[in-house]
């Protein structure tokens, strides 16, 4: 394999005492750099030492649990409460799609502008910093391009639910339901 190649998919393994192993690199590590291998885009997987269970999920919501937990966080009360209404509920599925698909599109959306924006800064990348800068000047611009993408998305998302009632209504209206009186 070329060094030039991204080398096999990091298996970092959690073990009872909560201590984290790195087999790659043959060390302990912290949930901060766990948090530094998803910035750099590294892969990876954490299974438990003994079931090998797969545990990558739970490391990440800790992870996010963190990060919202200092500083300024990400969710509102109102979103994660809604997000938690959806746990159960017939859309749970289609609301997880969604949102990865949601946040894959603003992904894409922000790569595309930091690489066509870099060659306004000598072909440098934009820092988190240059963001800042970017995002105190052109706020009100991007705000309302995000506001007519949310729009966008909440009328696609609107005419999901639409579409799955009238495929339920086609196939049920074939049985004959008898209305239950209320009283």
């Amino acid at each position: 394999m070329s060094s030039g190649k991204k080398s096999a998919e990091r298996l970092i393994k959690k073990y009872p005492n909560r201590r984290l192993y790195d087999t790659q690199t043959s060390s302990y590590i912290t949930l901060t750099d766990v948090k530094q291998l998803v910035l750099d885009g590294d892969e990876f997987t954490v299974v438990d030492a003994k079931s090998n269970e797969d545990l990558t999920r739970s490391i990440l919501l800790q992870i996010i649990l963190e990060e919202e937990a200092n500083g300024a966080p990400m969710f509102s009360s109102a979103v994660l409460s809604q997000i938690i209404r959806y746990y159960g509920h017939a859309m749970q599925g289609m609301m997880g799609s969604y949102l990865e698909k949601n946040v894959q599109a603003f992904t894409d959306i922000q790569n595309k502008f930091t690489n066509n924006a870099a060659g306004a800064f000598e072909g440098k990348p934009f820092s988190p910093e240059m963001w800042t800068q970017f995002m105190n000047v052109q706020g009100p611009m991007m705000q309302g391009m995000m506001n007519n993408y949310i729009d966008q998305s909440k009328n696609l998302f609107v005419q999901m639910q639409e579409q799955m009632q009238n495929q339920s209504k086609t196939i049920f209206g074939a049985f004959p339901f008898v209305p239950v009186d209320k009283k």
